[in-house]
């Protein structure tokens, strides 16, 4: 789950964390209202899941009402990257010295969490890495040991952060590690960490996401739920409890595991077809959860073949014919299918298929076959027969 800004500095201050005053605002009279409270100059900025904000117009800096109102006018329903701006934060104007880069992420190849820092903060962290990777001070943490005031003294010593704020910064890394473990984060980002004149640190940015499968653990977290950003498609997967990702081609793909999910994706690419989505079921292929992904698909207009692509291990192949078999009977579908089924009595269900195959309903040995035969199927118009 990504958070919005707001979200996030709000996450932050309960860990103490220093972050500037401010409102959320959902009109121009709000955001007046807002600044109104909490004093000029503020700075009004887009709140959406998507960075580059800055460069599209979404932060300005307002010295009165007047310019309140109108950056505010300006910047809601404005289009970032696809993101339309629904809502604002209104924040209090910072005085900035220094600009720093902070964040931590998982790094799954090390099995460890991966912690950057850098001077050159208030750019992309790619262009930085891209123009000069010594800028850049990494420090890889052990999840046992987690990350001491010690380390974090070397981290920004080794990062050249000025003396007169080390001690200060390396406060705020230990206090930002332990926020984003305890909040089950799979990213941190703060751009900029800044230092003002008076070498105060403040965070000035916040980027997170969350890993959604702690929810158990976060009661609160359901109200991050409802702010996810969430295309018609999306939002109707949710609601079932699908894992699903529109994509903008015509294969609907649904398959149980994200790791076979995601190699369908590439392989429907791989085969000169497009996705539509990723579509990812887990470990049932009864007939309730496939007639929810089939109805999903079936409900994105885009789509012109379906590609259900099943490897059998604790669910058995017999098992998935049936819940195919049955979701077919339960949803009628606009689109041909095509199954591709493997692992655990494989056999037993393709036996079970066969009988109900037809143009409307093919079944494929391997995976790259059934990707082509999807592929084909989509490509086909109006009125052409396939073999």
């Amino acid at each position: 789950m990504d958070l919005f800004e707001h979200q996030g500095k709000e996450l932050f201050a309960r860990y103490g964390l220093p972050v500037p005053s401010g409102e959320v605002a959902l009109s121009p009279s709000e955001a007046v209202a807002a600044a109104t409270r909490l004093g000029l100059p503020v700075v009004v900025k887009a709140q959406v899941h998507t960075g580059g904000r800055g460069k599209a117009g979404g932060v300005k800096l307002a010295g009165d009402l007047d310019a309140v109102r109108g950056h505010a006018s300006d910047i809601l329903s404005l289009d970032i990257s696809g993101h339309i701006v629904r809502r604002l934060w209104i924040e209090q104007a910072s005085d900035i010295a220094e600009e720093y880069y902070a964040s931590f992420t998982l790094d799954r190849s090390a099995r460890k969490h991966l912690g950057m820092l850098s001077v050159e903060g208030g750019v992309e962290i790619e262009t930085v890495a891209a123009r000069d990777p010594e800028a850049i001070a990494r420090i890889h943490i052990d999840p046992v040991d987690g990350l001491s005031r010690q380390a974090c003294r070397q981290w920004v010593q080794a990062a050249r952060i000025p003396e007169a704020v080390a001690e200060a910064v390396a406060g705020v890394l230990e206090t930002l590690y332990r926020a984003y473990v305890d909040a089950d984060a799979d990213l941190v980002e703060v751009n900029p960490l800044i230092v003002t004149s008076a070498d105060e640190v403040v965070l000035l940015d916040s980027k997170i996401t969350l890993d959604g499968n702690s929810t158990f653990r976060h009661d609160d977290y359901a109200s991050y739920d409802a702010t996810q950003t969430r295309d018609e498609r999306e939002q109707a997967a949710h609601a079932k409890g699908l894992q699903y990702v529109g994509l903008d081609g015509s294969v609907g793909v649904i398959a149980n595991g994200a790791g076979l999910a995601m190699s369908t994706v590439d392989v429907v690419n791989q085969v000169g077809g497009r996705p539509a989505n990723f579509l990812d079921i887990g470990g049932g292929a009864n007939a309730e959860v496939m007639s929810n992904a089939l109805e999903v698909i079936n409900n994105d207009p885009a789509v012109r073949s379906i590609l259900i692509n099943i490897f059998g291990g604790i669910t058995r192949g017999e098992e998935i014919a049936n819940g195919i078999i049955e979701a077919t009977g339960r949803v009628e579908i606009d689109s041909p299918i095509v199954i591709r089924l493997d692992g655990t009595n494989a056999a037993e269900g393709r036996e079970l298929l066969e009988p109900h195959l037809s143009d409307a309903l093919r079944m494929e040995p391997t995976m790259l076959d059934a990707a082509r035969r999807a592929v084909e199927l989509a490509g086909a118009g109006p009125g052409q027969d396939l073999p």
